[in-house]
């Protein structure tokens, strides 16, 4: 089967690569190949085949689950391992309609904005829990937030013993696939190999099984008190869960739910702690969008009314163009042609697997002049279409939790840049680098220097990136 030109290195080598340098060889392989290349990562999965033009984009997008393409295919396997095989993430078909009709009324309208003081108030207690003057690095107070926001949110936790282990294990799990070297488990079957508990895989596994038991004894307590479901009570996204109905009035049990919510912790605590970490280091490394964001802050009515924040224009451009310059996700989900499909002028066979690449759909310089530069304004200077900007990516397989991340998003920040006084405290450099399945920024250290904005503020030299 002819397949579009691509990188001839042995599949373990391009493993290697996609592992460890993922951004340079991709970046590589679209400089030498064009806007279709295709890769091999490993002889069981087969080749995969990148698309990055909008057009390519639209057609695999709109066409998901229809007579083009179908089930997403072996290279989605990685993510099945922290999230499970009953989670949206794996369905295709009715089934994924049915997973994304019981899960969508969670994340819109009323219930979304329920959370706002919520996420304000985590917020404000994380960042409390620094000192003015100690520095600690960027992501891990984001990486608080957005976990505490999830176990409240999603899980209806309060402090608890159930709800400190899950923070600790869930923190650990993530962190434990985070480099590169401990990513490979997840992407090569060969490493996963239980040598006791102290070995990489042993390790993973056995944080994965505690944490499936929390969650089974959560659900399993919810059950028992059905009551406290029945008259509304509770306004967790769990109890909307469990109380959620198809068309023919069939629940999720409880290993879809263990998923569900698996799915949920997963993609809603890490991409969003990343989007932040990366938000905090380009508004403190340009002080104009940082000076121009709290005057929009300042003058906006978003301590009253949390729902304002959410359309403030340039707090959105600003994370707009944090989720563009660099991508947690890098990929959309991997789908499989049914019959012989043509995209921009390269003719697929049946049982080729395509992906999307997010990443360099958000650097084509016909979309995004001066990709390379980070520029808020560009998001309000024109409108992208969802195949050329589209960090969650799209169709009927966009994150279910779009919404929600968006909000959190701009809430604890608006939260942050209003109440506490940051400042670097170092000058790093700082550089996209893999992160388990996803991407995020290397390592860089932050300080309060207040718990207000004070003039006068000192300004160290401003980090670089590459």
């Amino acid at each position: 089967m002819a397949l579009p030109e691509g990188p001839r290195a042995p599949s373990a080598l391009q493993m290697f690569q996609w592992v460890v340098t993922p951004f340079s060889f991709m970046r590589g392989c679209h400089q030498k190949y064009g806007d279709c290349f295709t890769i091999r990562l490993n002889p069981r999965f087969g080749p995969l085949v990148f698309f990055s033009h909008p057009e390519a984009l639209q057609v695999i997008l709109t066409n998901d689950d229809a007579k083009l393409f179908e089930s997403p295919g072996s290279y989605n396997v990685a993510l099945e391992l922290l999230t499970g095989t009953q989670s949206v993430f794996a369905f295709s078909g009715e089934r994924h309609r049915r997973a994304r009709q019981l899960l969508m009324p969670s994340f819109h309208g009323e219930r979304m904005r329920s959370y706002g003081e919520l996420i304000r108030d985590i917020a404000e207690q994380v960042m409390h829990e620094y000192q003015p003057g100690q520095a600690f690095p960027a992501r891990n107070p984001m990486q608080t937030i957005s976990l505490r926001v999830i176990l409240r949110a999603v899980f209806g936790l309060v402090d608890g013993p159930r709800y400190r282990q899950l923070e600790k294990l869930l923190g650990m799990l993530l962190d434990g696939v985070s480099n590169p070297l401990s990513a490979s488990l997840l992407f090569v079957p060969s490493m996963r190999r239980d040598l006791g508990p102290h070995s990489p895989w042993g390790r993973f596994i056995r944080n994965r099984q505690r944490i499936d038991e929390l969650i089974y004894e959560e659900i399993a307590d919810r059950r028992r008190n059905r009551d406290d479901i029945s008259n509304g009570q509770r306004n967790d996204i769990l109890t909307l869960l469990m109380s959620a109905r198809d068309e023919v009035g069939e629940g999720l049990s409880d290993v879809e739910l263990r998923d569900e919510l698996m799915t949920l912790l997963i993609a809603g605590h890490e991409t969003t702690a990343t989007a932040l970490t990366w938000a905090l280091y380009w508004i403190h490394r340009l002080p104009a969008v940082r000076e121009r964001l709290l005057e929009e802050l300042d003058s906006s009515d978003h301590n009253s009314d949390p729902s304002v924040v959410f359309k403030l224009p340039y707090l959105n451009a600003v994370c707009s163009e944090t989720l563009r310059i660099y991508p947690v996700a890098l990929l959309t989900f991997a789908r499989v042609t049914r019959s012989r499909v043509i995209l921009t002028g390269v003719t697929l066979e049946p049982g080729t697997t395509v992906t999307g690449c997010i990443y360099l759909a958000h650097r084509r310089k016909e979309v995004f002049s001066d990709p390379e530069e980070f520029r808020p304004d560009r998001f309000l200077e024109r409108h992208y279409s969802p195949y050329e900007f589209l960090p969650f990516g799209g169709g009927v397989r966009r994150c279910i939790g779009m919404a929600f991340a968006q909000f959190e998003m701009k809430l604890a920040l608006s939260t942050i840049l209003s109440r506490f006084d940051l400042a670097f405290a170092d000058a790093p450099k700082v550089r996209q680098q893999r992160r388990g399945l996803v991407s995020g920024p290397s390592s860089f250290r932050m300080m309060k220097v207040g718990d207000s904005k004070k003039p006068g503020r000192r300004q160290p030299e401003t980090p670089h990136v590459y």
